[in-house]
């Protein structure tokens, strides 16, 4: 394949790649009605054919599911999509095939629709009863593939019902014949109903449809509704939960009846209800594990109480007069109220008799407030709110109060969130009246941080979010003067919610029920100005939340201590770390804006709860002491005052005692340990940073202590906090040292700086990597005074620890903490001519660079994959920092051969395969280059590179992405400097596994060459440096295997064709030679498959008809084919045929090695790859015996005896005319 026949890589999908998009519920109308009447037409040509019915169906189903969230609009289109389809079904010639599958398109449009919309559409007519009937009549309930059929065909029966006209008046004369009688339609119905109220497909649903518009018929109700619902009262007595087919029977006997009492007239279904009621009660549905039966149960439960309750407007309800958004905000606007709400304290009806199955029906129902599924409460919440609304005041009242029981810490969740959904049905149906307000706002500003634990996490989410959703409805539900007592307490356990709530979906809906009091009420304070900065979206962020939105709103008196007071009391104390630090960080915001109330009234809270036995609590409130005193030190410094004008004596006392407390109670040791050591050593950096008068105080000595057995130990800290608890320890060093460590203004006390040096010195020889990280970065974070005089030694003992020894080869972590604390000690000394024991300079900045440089080549391995790459990200970030700080002070000691290593190896890590790691290295070398402060010195062909990466385009360029990195990363081939190391890159990335790198790597590689096909010279530098990364990474199989897939790839692209006219091309002779270096004597299978087709190229890209006209013969190989060996040595050799003369005799030789190689599997593949090679080139072999030498190749079993085998691959270097190989006295050779 010529080079220029390569597919072009990159189409719009991958320029497009890292773009997500999003589509919302944004819909217009329905856009695809001539497509879905097309596809509506060609019913009748698809339904015989699978494929064709399959795909007509599921393009019809991908249509209609985009409309499940705005079914609406399909609302236009209904009756002729039906029409058409009843077309179908009535036409007599019609095949049931077809019929059944224009009844699957009609329960589509009725799932995304709903039944009840779709159903006024059916054809109900007179005329209509009997077509429908027989068509249900003859419907199998057994076959599973047609049961759309029969649900939409109960459907339309279940319209067909409503006629107005006696059934009896269809039947005509019943006796056809003498002696013989036929069922009535009224009979027919009820049988087929019944029938299919016990199956297991969703016909059930439709029947239970069907039962309720057929029983309640004025004609249908004195004859067979007592019959009916005798049989349904046995189906339940009969029938047991436990059960598959009782559950069944169960579900559809329970639907049936729960619509006949919704629908039927209270009259009708009362004489029945106790007798029903009573049947449910023996049905023990409370104990099923089935949610749907309970939920029916529910349901059920609630209609019988309203069929034993007269249908009434409550007189007593409360009632709010205008509830017009716009009205409210417009009367508030013009400074007037709303008119006041009509309460009617008398009920005329308070004598009437209650029966007594009510009592049981409300039982029923608060036993439902707190079953364990939602679905359920949520039944039953709104069964009491019906239930309530018929009853006399006293007795709602009464029902009020046993909701208010759910609201008891010895209940569950459950309860208390079923609680929660009453009281909104309550409120919104204006049944829960203004004096009971007051018990009311006091559970739910409970529920709103309710939250209990439940082993690892807590329970309680569902309580929050129903409260809130309590909150909206109470805004909707009340005048403004009636919450305007609670207007405080609601408003600030609202934003609490929204700000400081850890679920997501609890903090937007307080933002929406603070939003709809804001609204409704107008009485909220700050509302507008709150609701704009904690909006829906701004709380999605949960930090952001914490750290930001509260600071806004503490900002306005009155939310800024019920706010603090919640985070002190609920927050501190939280099961889940992440909220128990970002609750103390909030605290810290917050104590600015409340000083004195933080330090008279909070911190003694938190100092009397870093003693609880608690973990959790004892953890928090360190944390929350540390940064409420730096808070209270920072609002001090700004008027330069001391931290102890805020704190008083025994505040500081406090501060000073937990260290030794802790350790007094052995509470750094067990599982604890770690949250203790990791909240006091933030304590240390805050105190320390708020300049504590502790200098010379033993607690200091305490505190060292703790930080130094800390970063011994972390090997025994659990992973997944191993680092946090690392980067705790060394800020807490850098602080306490600058506090407490500095004798006078810039010089160290001797005796601590001997001590500290050289006991972290002789850590960083310690045997356990952790402890090397944890020292390392505990020396890269001394302050200056006291790395002064010991800067030589300090690096010296930190770039023997970035050395890779065999001892230490796994050590990267130490590795990469040795680079950052290498470049964090140079930004902390800074740059300083001739003191190489002070500073850095031109005696010892060579030796940081080669420290840096060094770690650039660590591609160390282990289980966790490229464990190297954490070296080389921070010996680059390092480099970095390095040069940027002497660019911007002493240039000139940045050295011509320094930068220029410095820039190449950048590059070659910003064309390897990683795809952030790759953007990092891509960013570094552009900072580099684009440096202006001044220009970094020396960089190679500087001018060259700000052309091809314009300072214009650094931004819009993501480097991690393949499609938009190569082509721009392999323009430096061009440049002669970057060529190998860039080239080397390239090879590594074209090698890899990911399928997108290995595409763009190798597309953009081939538009480079393809570039440089006319210049001989340019080419010849090409493949020059192309051998010399093969030469210099011989038997390194990082570089090496991907480099003999390169080699395949150019190679069978004719890249090189042009050294094919060439007779002993040097190229050919001198990858010939490394070749067969690098698999000499080994053993990897798929090196020695690699090599093969360096000497015959692919044979499946050339001389297609020619290889079809073998292909009987290939079969018979039973070789892999070439596709198998791209990833071995094996094409490298075929491929090296092409070129004449003495190279390809050596290849041709190497080759009959292979044949009788001690694994089978390379003597196969390699007969394969050769058979194929010899036909794609006619010159290899003569036409006189290339058919003898096709036959012994294929008809040879290449996986027999060694002894067979050779006999016929000396045959084969007669035909060949090569010299027969000859056994030599070593092992394992052929």
């Amino acid at each position: 394949m010529a080079l220029s026949d390569e597919p072009a890589a990159g189409g719009p999908e991958e320029e497009a790649e890292d773009e997500t998009l999003a589509f919302g519920a944004a819909l217009e109308a329905f856009g695809e009605s001539a497509e879905t009447r097309a596809l509506l037409g060609r019913l009748r040509e698809v339904h015989g054919g699978g494929a064709e019915r399959e795909v007509a169906l599921e393009r019809f189903r991908v249509i209609m599911d985009k409309y499940q969230e705005q079914p609406h609009l399909l609302d236009p289109h209904l009756e002729w999509m039906m029409n058409l389809l009843l077309d179908i079904v009535q036409d007599q010639t019609s095949p049931a095939s077809l019929v059944h599958l224009a009844f699957k398109f009609l329960y589509i449009i009725t799932k995304v629709r709903g039944y009840k919309t779709f159903l006024r559409l059916f054809p109900h007519e007179v005329a209509d009863v009997e077509p429908v009937l027989d068509l249900v009549t003859i419907q199998n309930p057994k076959d599973h593939e047609a049961w759309e059929t029969r649900y939409m065909l109960l459907l339309w029966l279940s319209v067909t019902c409503l006629i107005p006209f006696d059934f009896s008046r269809l039947d005509g004369n019943l006796l056809t014949q003498p002696g013989q009688a036929r069922m009535s339609i009224m009979d027919r119905i009820l049988q087929i109903a019944e029938s299919y109220l016990i199956v297991s497909d969703k016909a059930r649903d439709a029947a239970a449809v069907l039962v309720s518009r057929f029983i309640t018929r004025p004609d249908v109700k004195q004859s067979k509704m007592a019959e009916f619902l005798d049989w349904s009262l046995c189906n339940l007595a009969r029938s047991s939960f436990q059960t598959m087919q009782g559950v069944i029977t169960m579900d559809g006997t329970l639907q049936a009846l729960a619509q006949i009492f919704k629908h039927g007239k209270r009259e009708d279904c009362l004489p029945y209800a106790a007798t029903v009621l009573r049947c449910l009660d023996g049905c023990r549905l409370p104990e099923s594990n089935q949610t749907l039966l309970r939920k029916l149960g529910v349901k059920l439960v609630q209609r019988l109480g309203l069929t034993f309750l007269k249908p009434k407007v409550a007189a007593w309800r409360y009632q709010r007069g205008c509830r017009s958004l716009a009205a409210n905000l417009q009367l508030l606007t013009q400074g007037q109220s709303e008119q006041k709400p009509l309460i009617l304290t008398e009920d005329d009806d308070e004598d009437d008799d209650v029966p007594e199955g009510v009592e049981r029906v409300i039982e029923q129902l608060l036993v439902g407030l707190k079953d364990k599924d939602t679905v359920v409460r949520w039944s039953a919440a709104k069964g009491i709110g019906r239930m309530a609304g018929r009853l006399p005041r006293a007795l709602a009242d009464d029902v009020v109060g046993s909701v208010l029981d759910c609201f008891s810490f010895q209940e569950t969740d459950k309860a208390w969130h079923g609680g929660c959904l009453a009281l909104a049905e309550l409120g919104r149906r204006g049944l829960l009246l203004p004096s009971r307000l007051v018990d009311v706002v006091a559970v739910i500003l409970k529920a709103l941080t309710y939250d209990e634990k439940r082993g690892a996490c807590s329970v309680g989410t569902n309580v929050r979010d129903a409260a809130c959703y309590v909150c909206w409805a109470f805004a909707r539900a009340y005048e403004p003067q009636e919450l305007k007592p609670f207007v405080t307490a609601i408003s600030s356990a609202l934003v609490i919610a929204a700000v400081f709530d850890r679920d997501i979906n609890c903090r937007r809906a307080a933002s929406a029920a603070f939003q709809e009091n804001v609204g409704r009420q107008g009485t909220f304070p700050h509302g507008i100005d709150i609701l704009t900065t904690a909006d829906y979206f701004a709380v999605g962020n949960r930090s952001n939340c914490f750290l930001v939105i509260s600071v806004f709103i503490a900002g306005f008196p009155e939310y800024t201590q019920p706010m603090i007071d919640h985070l002190v009391t609920m927050k501190i104390s939280h099961w889940d770390g992440v909220i128990r630090e970002l609750a103390a960080r909030a605290l810290h915001n917050l104590a600015q804006q409340a000083p004195e109330f933080s330090a008279t009234q909070v911190f003694p809270r938190l100092l009397s709860m870093t003693l609880s036995p608690d973990l959790h609590m004892r953890h928090g409130s360190i944390l929350a002491c540390a940064e409420v005193a730096y808070a209270l030190y920072k609002l001090a410094a700004q008027e330069n005052r001391p931290v102890t004008d805020h704190l008083d004596e025994q505040a500081v006392q406090g501060l000073k005692q937990i260290h030794q407390q802790l350790y007094d109670r052995q509470l750094y040791r067990g599982l604890g340990g770690q949250l203790m050591r990791q909240a006091v050593c933030v304590l240390i950096e805050k105190l320390s940073l708020s300049k504590m008068p502790f200098r010379g105080d033993t607690v200091i000595d305490g505190w060292q202590w703790l930080i130094n057995d800390t970063l011994r130990h972390l090997h025994l800290i659990s992973s997944h906090s191993r680092q946090q608890m690392k980067d705790a320890a060394v800020s807490a060093l850098a602080a306490l040292c600058s506090e407490y460590y500095m004798k006078e203004p810039g010089e160290a006390d001797p005796a601590i700086q001997e001590e500290l040096i050289t006991q972290y010195l002789a850590e960083l020889r310690n045997p356990e990597e952790m402890t090397r990280c944890g020292f390392s970065l505990a020396l890269g974070a001394l302050p200056g005074f006291l790395l002064k005089g010991r800067l030589q030694q300090v690096l010296t003992g930190l770039r023997a620890v970035t050395h890779t020894s065999p001892e230490d080869v796994s050590f990267a972590e130490s590795r990469r903490d040795g680079l950052k604390a290498i470049a964090r000690i140079c930004q902390t000394v800074g740059v300083k001519a001739g003191a190489p024991d002070e500073a850095v300079c031109g005696e010892n900045v060579s030796q940081i660079y080669c420290a840096l440089l060094g770690c650039m080549d660590d591609y160390t391995t282990d289980s966790r994959g490229d464990v190297g790459t954490w070296v080389r990200k921070a010996a680059m970030t390092s480099l970095m920092d390095l040069t940027l700080l002497l660019a911007r002070s002493q240039p000139e000691l940045i050295e011509a051969h320094t930068c220029e290593r410095i820039m190449c190896c950048v590059a070659q890590q910003a064309s390897e395969k990683i795809d952030r790691f790759r953007a990092h290295a891509a960013s570094v070398f552009l900072t580099l280059l684009h440096f202006d402060s001044p220009p970094i010195p020396h960089v190679p062909h500087r001018g060259e590179l700000e052309k091809l990466f314009p300072r214009s385009d650094v931004a819009s360029v993501n480097w991690s992405a393949p499609s938009q990195a190569f082509p721009r990363i392999t323009q430096l081939l061009g440049l002669p400097t970057y060529r190998y190391h860039v080239l080397l890159g390239l090879v590594v990335s074209l090698g890899g596994l990911t399928e997108s790198t290995i595409r763009h790597s190798t597309q953009s590689l081939f538009e480079y060459m393809k570039g440089i096909q006319s210049d001989p010279q340019a080419l010849g530098s090409f493949s020059g440096t192309l051998l010399q990364i093969f030469e210099d990474n011989l038997l390194n199989e990082r570089v090496s295997v991907p480099l003999l897939k390169t080699l395949d790839h150019v190679l069978t692209h004719g890249c090189f064709d042009i050294f094919t006219t060439e007779e002993d091309h040097p190229f050919a002779v001198k990858l010939l030679a490394l070749c067969k270096k690098e698999i000499k004597n080994s053993k990897d299978i798929q090196k020695l498959l690699s090599g093969i087709a360096v000497d015959f190229p692919s044979a499946t890209l050339v001389c297609v008809g020619t290889v079809q006209m073998y292909a009987h013969t290939h079969l018979r190989l039973g070789a892999p084919g070439p596709h198998c060996a791209h990833g071995s040595a094996l094409p490298r050799f075929c491929e090296m045929v092409q070129f004449p003369g003495d190279v390809r005799r050596q290849a041709l030789l190497q080759l009959c090695l292979l044949l009788c190689h001690r694994f089978p599997l390379i003597r196969k593949t390699t007969a394969s790859q050769v058979y194929e090679t010899l036909l794609t080139y006619s010159d290899v072999v003569g036409a006189d015996v290339l058919d003898e030498v096709v036959t012994v190749l294929s008809d040879t079993a290449w996986d027999a005896e060694l002894a067979v085998v050779r006999e016929q691959r000396n045959r084969l270097c007669d035909l060949l005319g090569v010299p027969r190989p000859q056994l030599v006295p070593q092992p394992g050779a052929c």
